[in-house]
């Protein structure tokens, strides 16, 4: 079969490992099927599918019933590939993706993996949900994988606490005592939601001086983090400052977090503090 980067919408990025090569200088052959594997955890994240939990709500998960590997041309160690996957089938109870993979515009490796929907306690299949479904075929279509909802507290502050509970309290340790405060009642919060309604990131807005506004509690969902969930709900803030008149918006952000922010545009002002036990710079950007 031969395809086009033009095929697909979704592709991974990797870069061949030293360990993933035979005597031959190539790749070992079982390796694609990895490659493969590993693209459509990513393709998962690119839906805005955190995939255990999305599984648990639909109530199956997904078994490989067939996977295939056809070999046009060999990749090598350090060579820089691109892994495109789609949805080519949805069958009653059955998903079949298509994979290729590509160094630069030349297709080497061609795969097909067919999975079924099943119940998890009897591997017994099912029909494929409908919300599983119309999640697959829409992000194929280009559509939209998630809503982002600007409001107060009332209409989104279950969902943002849900959101800030397992990143800050759960996960960073951070005590609730600090995580919680007034503020969240006078903030305008933004929350991102997927197509199955799961609230999968947030961040909040406070005015802080005339003209300037402050981010804060930006929150992702832990296994969508390096997408551009982060990205939009920041954008969607910056947004309605912007709309509002405000000229700058400033930021506390966390040391890991700060090339996020450079990259969107945002500089360091002053030296590096600590807050609620972690390492923080405060970081602006005009409006």
């Amino acid at each position: 079969m031969s395809l086009t980067r033009s095929d697909f919408r979704f592709f991974h990025r990797m870069r061949v490992r030293w360990a993933e090569v035979d005597m031959q200088k190539i790749v070992f052959n079982a390796h694609y099927l990895m490659y493969f594997d590993t693209a459509i955890s990513d393709y998962w994240r690119a839906l805005a599918l955190p995939y255990h939990e999305s599984m648990e709500q639909l109530e199956g998960d997904l078994y490989v019933v067939k996977a295939t590997v056809e070999f046009h041309a060999s990749a090598r160690v350090d060579d820089q590939i691109d892994v495109g996957m789609k949805l080519s089938r949805v069958g009653n109870t059955s998903l079949t993706f298509t994979g290729a993979i590509f160094r630069g515009n030349e297709h080497l490796i061609t795969g097909e993996l067919i999975y079924v929907f099943a119940d998890p306690a009897t591997q017994k299949s099912r029909p494929v949900p409908a919300a599983l479904r119309d999640t697959l075929t829409g992000y194929e279509a280009g559509e939209a994988m998630v809503e982002l909802r600007v409001g107060g507290w009332e209409e989104l502050g279950p969902d943002a606490q849900r959101l800030r509970t397992a990143v800050f309290v759960e996960e960073q340790r951070i005590p609730k005592e600090l995580e919680w405060d007034e503020a969240d009642k006078v903030a305008l919060h933004a929350v991102a939601y997927n197509r199955l309604g799961r609230p999968v990131a947030t961040g909040r807005m406070l005015p802080h001086e005339p003209g300037v506004v402050r981010i804060g509690r930006m929150a992702v969902e832990r296994s969508l983090r390096g997408g551009r969930l982060g990205r939009d709900v920041l954008f969607a803030l910056m947004g309605a400052a912007r709309d509002r008149g405000d000229k700058e918006v400033m930021l506390h952000a966390q040391n890991t977090a700060e090339g996020f922010y450079a990259r969107l545009g945002y500089e360091r002002r002053g030296a590096p503090f600590e807050e609620a036990g972690i390492a923080h710079q405060e970081m602006v950007a005009k409006l």
